[in-house]
């Protein structure tokens, strides 16, 4: 899968001139924590987030009172307060890289540029969305975890054995295991019985971690 099945399209954005105190109340409104800042010409010159404009007004310490500080963010735009360094990823790039270069990097978003035109947003959100789906979350039936042998033909015995069972396959899943030799697999089936599951698993000499009914 890649980025632009999973973005959001043509996100929210503000210009350089936007006051913070018009972007926090944007983001306060649509429920977000950060947004692309476009130059004139449309382009993507920064990113302003919650905590860039957290920085920038007074601590609770300070003498101003209401009046004068709002007198004082209407003034100060996210050009001054932005991030201007901002990760982008192609509306082509793989979805499990992208999740990696947020992993790397700490960032909760990605916006995704083509031809220097902000197209789409990832997030945090959307990443989660993603791979709740991946797992096969909310269907009924038997979920299992397990070790199996890291080599051609394991996997496709497996399914082949589920199939002849009448089982239906929801969501396979396979990583790098702790265990030289060997890959942790999960996968969510409906219409077999966890009786039946761990017999097909024994019978294919998968190390059994967690088998349940869901």
């Amino acid at each position: 899968m890649i980025i632009k099945d999973v973005m959001t399209k043509n996100p929210v954005c503000v210009s350089e001139d936007t006051s913070i105190v018009e972007a926090n109340e944007i983001m306060l409104k649509n429920g977000f924590g950060k947004l692309p800042v476009l130059d004139k010409s449309k382009k993507l010159v920064g990113i302003i987030t919650k905590k860039d404009i957290a920085k920038a007004s007074p601590s609770s310490a300070t003498t101003l009172d209401k009046y004068e500080i709002n007198s004082l963010l209407e003034k100060l735009t996210v050009a001054k307060c932005m991030t201007k360094k901002v990760i982008v990823v192609s509306p082509e790039e793989v979805v499990e890289e992208t999740a990696k270069i947020m992993v790397d990097n700490e960032i909760g978003c990605v916006p995704v540029v083509s031809d220097d035109i902000v197209v789409g947003i990832v997030t945090e959100s959307d990443l989660f969305a993603l791979f709740t789906a991946m797992f096969g979350a909310g269907y009924k039936g038997v979920r299992a975890n397990f070790y199996m042998q890291d080599k051609p033909g394991e996997l496709s015995a497996l399914v082949k054995c589920l199939a002849e069972k009448g089982a239906n396959i929801v969501a396979v899943i396979t990583r790098e295991s702790e265990k030289p030799g060997s890959r942790r697999v999960t996968i969510r089936v409906t219409d077999i019985d966890e009786k039946s599951m761990k017999q097909i698993l024994d019978e294919n000499s998968a190390e059994i971690i967690d088998l349940r009914v869901v």
